[in-house]
């Protein structure tokens, strides 16, 4: 069911920024329906959510998170920290357990003196946590190689840019099920910059 709609997610940290990157394919199965599908959501300026998996529940399991951080921001007046939220999207899932939504997180924000943050979960919500990058969806698989090989630590925005772009593309073209280009956010302190990637096959 997780392969159902096809999907490559990743996240990955840079020098005070992070950049988070989907493929922008959803099928049924084998059958491409859309090459335009969006995966990955902005809560805040800061703080961003891709779901990978099934696309019906990935929108389901946003719009609650969205009503959640909405409720949180009136109560706070303050925006959520990514820590926080990442505990927020863990316990919503793991109180769904024996119904859960097929879906599997991936968060990325910039926390306290910007300080990226990534984490990805599984659909119950047991957290996943990494200091350099997170990856989910059908092309996974080939998406920690290229990410391994291609990763260096403390990158400058515009080189996150091309390493993240680079390891997503290369790695769609390895799985069947996801692909047509990318969407790539990269957020730095002072602002967000989203671009379109154009796919092989384009």
């Amino acid at each position: 069911i997780f392969e159902y709609n096809g999907s490559a997610l990743v996240a990955m940290v840079g020098k005070n920024c992070f950049a988070i990157a989907s493929d922008r394919r959803l099928g049924v199965q084998l059958q491409t329906i859309a090459t335009d599908f969006q995966r990955i959501y902005k809560i805040h300026d800061k703080l961003f959510i891709g779901l990978a998996g099934l696309a019906t529940d990935a929108q389901t399991l946003y719009q609650k998170l969205v009503f959640r951080h909405k409720l949180y921001q009136l109560r706070e007046e303050r925006d959520m920290k990514p820590q926080t939220f990442a505990s927020l999207v863990s316990a919503l899932l793991y109180e769904k357990r024996f119904g859960p939504f097929f879906c599997q997180p991936v968060i990325a924000g910039l926390g306290d003196e910007d300080k990226p943050f990534i984490c990805t979960m599984d659909s119950i919500g047991a957290k996943e946590l990494a200091k350099d990058f997170v990856v989910a969806g059908t092309a996974s698989e080939s998406l920690y190689g290229a990410c391994e090989a291609m990763f260096k630590p403390d990158m400058e925005a515009e080189e996150l840019f091309e390493t993240i772009s680079q390891a997503l593309l290369s790695s769609v073209d390895r799985d069947c099920l996801s692909g047509w280009g990318g969407h790539v956010y990269v957020v730095t302190p002072t602002e967000v910059t989203e671009r379109i990637l154009k796919g092989r096959m384009d």
